[in-house]
């Protein structure tokens, strides 16, 4: 079915048809599971790559001749100005495709020395949002964003890199949520899915309407629950503390490392540690990494040296994570061979890592005393957190995911 539609593709290119030159480039990108299409223009031809499971592709590429008409035809979708090449442009755009899925396409326009570049990123509005055991989430991770989310007040703040599922977690968390006798309201950049049952409100910064302002206003409108799209800046910060203090339970997003690291950004941005300590409820650190394709899933080996630094990092877990000691005597570690089914790569789908540390006294008396990040980091760790690499670890010991993969987005413990 995939090749089918590469070959449609291929033809639309050949026989010059833009409109469905365009259409198809989307519905084969829907095919291959893709999260983002890249249309880039080089010298002296135009390649459309695929971002899958968090890794770009390269699918075609069609003369530099047609790119114009592309850009136009893009542009037309998304109501951007088709005779503005000069500044980058943001836009979005509803597709229904052949076989009835309707998809929100987030497109980016920028101009780059040999033509404009675009940028589509896909939103599958048929997609079910996973229930949190569902991302990748379970033993004290899974419980203590369980309990964090039935307080009812406080922050709970998720961090990690772009793309690294952040949204869809806090998403998760408001399905939970989501009952008929609570208010709950979000302010987004955009708003990424439509939920029932949620007062979804897309900011605006051109005209000041910024999280900060939406939040502020939006304790008007009487809510029990309010998530805020991202934590930029001190103001958004202290409106969000604000709020958790008069009794709201505020979930959002921000930019850090680890979730330690999440502390010491909040410090920098002049918040009092006083202040930290009474409203963070809990800390999500996350990551995503990419699952070994079932289907031709070998045994690997792994260098010796590594091998003794995972037996260390899988032993160093916290009791009650009861990590299965078959796993850590016996270990074995798996790869993806590469086959048709997950067009030779050797995985398929992404699988998510948490590290979740939960406010307790021990934690808040070390804010409090400004204590350093690898203090609070042994701290939070007896308290039962499971680490970015220890989660990544327990994923590969299970056979979910490579050692490499773990190693690209966390950081090694020292030995």
């Amino acid at each position: 079915m995939a090749s089918e539609k590469l070959q449609l593709l291929q033809n639309a290119i050949l026989g010059g048809n833009i409109p469905q030159l365009v259409l198809n480039t989307i519905s084969y990108a829907l095919d291959m599971r893709s999260s983002d299409i890249h249309i880039e223009p080089l010298e002296n031809t135009v390649r459309v790559r695929y971002r899958v499971d968090g890794v770009c592709r390269k699918i075609v590429e069609y003369p530099t001749n047609i790119h114009p008409a592309v850009v136009s035809r893009v542009k037309i979708m998304s109501n951007l100005k088709i005779d503005e090449q000069r500044i980058p442009q943001d836009g979005r755009s509803t597709v229904t495709t052949r076989d009835g899925r309707e998809m929100d396409l987030r497109i980016s326009t920028l101009p780059t020395v040999n033509g404009e570049k675009i940028v589509m990123r896909i939103q599958d509005k048929s997609r079910e949002i996973p229930d949190l055991p569902g991302l990748g989430l379970e033993g004290n991770s899974l419980r203590f964003i369980e309990e964090s989310i039935q307080s009812p007040n406080g922050i709970i703040l998720n961090t990690g890199p772009t793309g690294s599922g952040k949204t869809t977690t806090l998403y998760s968390c408001l399905n939970r949520l989501n009952k008929i006798d609570v208010n709950i309201l979000t302010i987004e950049d955009p708003v990424e899915i439509q939920v029932d049952g949620l007062n979804q409100s897309q900011v605006h910064p051109d005209i000041n309407y910024t999280f900060a302002f939406g939040m502020r206003t939006g304790l008007r409108q009487d809510p029990d629950i309010i998530m805020v799209g991202e934590i930029r800046d001190k103001e958004t910060v202290d409106t969000a503390i604000e709020a958790s203090l008069t009794g709201h339970l505020v979930l959002s997003t921000i930019h850090t490392n680890s979730a330690v690291e999440t502390l010491t950004r909040i410090d920098n941005m002049g918040v009092q540690p006083f202040l930290m300590a009474s409203t963070i409820e809990c800390i999500i650190a996350q990551r995503l990494v990419r699952k070994i394709c079932e289907h031709c899933k070998v045994e690997d080996t792994v260098d010796p040296s590594l091998v003794e630094h995972v037996k260390k990092v899988a032993e160093s877990v916290h009791p009650d994570e009861k990590v299965d000691p078959a796993l850590i005597q016996g270990m074995k570690f798996y790869r993806g061979k590469g086959c048709e089914e997950c067009d030779n790569t050797g995985y398929k789908g992404r699988v998510g890592l948490y590290e979740v540390m939960k406010m307790n006294n021990d934690l808040r008396k070390a804010i409090l005393r400004r204590a350093d990040t690898l203090e609070i980091e042994e701290i939070a760790k007896k308290s039962g957190m499971v680490s970015l690499e220890q989660a990544g670890v327990i994923q590969a010991l299970k056979g979910a995911t490579t050692i490499e993969e773990v190693y690209s987005v966390a950081r090694k413990m020292e030995d």
